[in-house]
C-alpha cells in the first residue's frame, strides 16, 4: 500500500471515528441537556417549619420519562431533572416512571402528524438494542425492562408496585427504611400496542399499570389534544378502553384531545387520571389543558389531577407559581383530587430538580395551604389512588 493510499485509509478511519464518538458519546448527553433543563438558581431558603413538614411527607408524582434518557438512575446524574438519589433527597415514596416511545418530527402543541419519526436516532445514539429502531412496542418494553433491571439490582431499596399490596408492602417497610423508592410503570401514549390488542397483555406482563391514551399526535385510539383531527376515540380505541378496565389498568388521558376525553368518560366510570397538566382558567393554553368542564368531571368520579411544573402547564413556573396552580386546582375541583405530576425529564425547562420539591411545600405553607391539605396535594392522594386502583 502506497504512503498516499495509507494516509486517506488513516484519514478515514479517524473521521470515522470522531462521528462514532459525536453519535454514541456526545450526541445523547447534548440532546438530554439541552432537553432537560434546570435553570440557574440560587439555592432556596426552606423554612425550619416547611422542611419539618416536608420531611414528614410521603411526595408522589405522577409523570416522569426518565427512562427515556441514557443515564443510570441508580446514581446521580449531573443532567436533568431526577434519579434515585435525588428522589430520595426529596422524600418521593412513589414515582410514576413514564415511557416515550414516539416523537413526531418538528412537535409542536398545535398540529402534529405521526408521520416521521424523530427519536429513532436518539434509540441508535443511546445504543438501545435494534429491535428498538423500528418498533414502538419494543422501545416500551425496553423501557419497562431497565425499570426492572434497576429493582433487581436494588437491594429491596426499589420495587415496582404491580398490585395494591406491592405498594401498601412497600410503604410499610419505608416506616423504618427511608430509602424504600416505589415506582409504577406508565405509558406516555397507547401507539406502542401498534394496533394489537393482544399487546395490552404483553405490557401488562412487563409491569405495565397505567396506559396513556395519546401524546403529541393522532393514534390508532384516537385524537390527541396536539394531533390534526381533534377527533374522539376510534373503535380501536373503545375496545382499548374496555380491555383496560377488565384488566384493572389505570386510564391516563394528559395528551388526549377533548372529545377522546369526553367519549372516556362517557364510556366508563372507572377513576382515571391526567397525569400532567394545567388548568385553563389559571393559565390560558388550551392547546395544553382540557377545559376545566372536563377537569371536574374527572374529579367528581374520584379521578386525579397532576399539575405540571412547565410554561404552558402553569404560565408561572416558580416555585410561587406551581403553588398557586396546585392551591387553584384545590379551591375548583376539591383537594382530595389535585397531585405533582411533574413532567420531569419530559423535554421541559424547570426552576428547581426533584431534590429541592421542599421548596413546593414552603411555597404552599406561604400561601396559606394547611398542612393537612399539603400532605394531601404533595402525595397522600396520589398513593390513596393507586392503593385503591392498581389490581388486586
Amino acid at each position: 500500500m502506497t504512503r498516499l493510499k495509507k494516509g486517506i485509509l488513516h484519514g478515514s478511519l479517524t473521521l470515522i471515528g470522531l462521528a462514532l464518538l459525536v453519535l454514541f458519546v456526545i450526541l445523547p448527553s447534548y440532546v438530554d441537556g439541552k432537553k432537560n433543563v434546570v435553570l440557574d438558581h440560587a439555592p432556596y431558603q426552606i423554612s425550619e417549619r416547611a422542611q419539618t413538614l416536608h420531611d414528614s411527607l410521603r411526595v408522589a408524582d405522577l409523570h416522569a420519562d426518565t427512562l427515556l434518557w441514557k443515564r443510570n438512575p441508580a446514581k446521580r446524574q449531573s443532567r436533568g431533572h431526577t434519579d434515585f438519589v435525588r428522589l430520595r433527597e426529596g422524600n418521593v415514596a412513589l414515582q410514576v416512571f413514564t415511557t416515550v416511545t414516539f416523537v413526531p418530527k418538528n412537535m409542536n402543541t398545535g398540529a402534529n402528524t405521526a408521520n416521521k419519526d424523530a427519536m429513532t436516532l436518539l434509540t441508535i445514539a443511546q445504543l438501545w438494542p435494534i429491535r428498538t429502531w423500528s418498533s414502538i412496542f419494543e422501545r416500551a418494553t425496553y423501557q419497562a425492562q431497565r425499570l426492572q433491571k434497576l429493582e433487581q439490582n436494588a437491594g429491596g431499596d426499589f420495587i415496582i408496585a404491580r398490585t395494591q399490596s406491592d405498594l401498601a408492602n412497600a410503604l410499610t417497610k419505608r416506616h423504618t427504611n427511608k430509602n424504600m423508592l416505589v415506582g409504577i410503570l406508565g405509558t406516555e401514549g397507547a401507539h406502542p400496542l401498534e394496533g394489537k390488542l393482544e399487546n395490552l397483555d404483553k405490557l401488562y406482563a412487563e409491569g405495565y399499570r397505567q396506559i396513556g391514551l395519546q401524546h403529541f399526535f393522532d393514534n390508532e385510539l384516537g385524537g390527541s389534544l396536539h394531533g390534526v383531527s381533534k377527533a374522539g376515540l376510534s373503535p380501536f380505541g373503545r375496545e382499548v378502553i374496555d380491555a383496560i378496565a377488565d384488566k384493572g389498568m389505570i386510564i391516563d388521558v394528559a395528551h388526549s384531545s377533548v372529545q377522546t376525553v369526553k367519549d372516556v368518560l362517557a364510556m366508563t366510570d372507572a377513576p382515571i387520571v391526567i397525569s400532567h397538566t394545567g388548568i385553563v382558567s389559571l393559565c390560558n393554553h388550551p392547546d395544553r389543558n382540557i377545559p376545566d368542564h372536563l377537569l371536574k368531571q374527572i374529579a367528581d368520579r374520584g379521578g386525579i389531577i397532576g399539575v405540571g411544573y412547565w410554561e404552558t402547564a402553569v404560565c408561572d413556573t416558580s416555585p410561587d407559581g406551581i403553588a398557586k396552580m396546585l392551591i387553584h386546582g384545590a379551591n375548583t375541583f376539591g383537594v382530595d383530587h389535585i397531585a405533582l405530576g411533574s413532567d420531569y425529564d419530559g423535554a421541559v425547562t424547570t426552576r428547581f430538580d426533584v431534590s429541592e420539591i421542599a421548596v413546593l411545600t414552603d411555597a404552599l405553607l406561604k400561601q396559606g395551604m394547611s398542612d393537612d391539605h399539603i400532605r394531601k396535594v404533595m402525595g397522600e392522594n396520589q398513593i390513596a389512588f393507586y392503593l385503591k386502583h392498581l389490581p388486586k
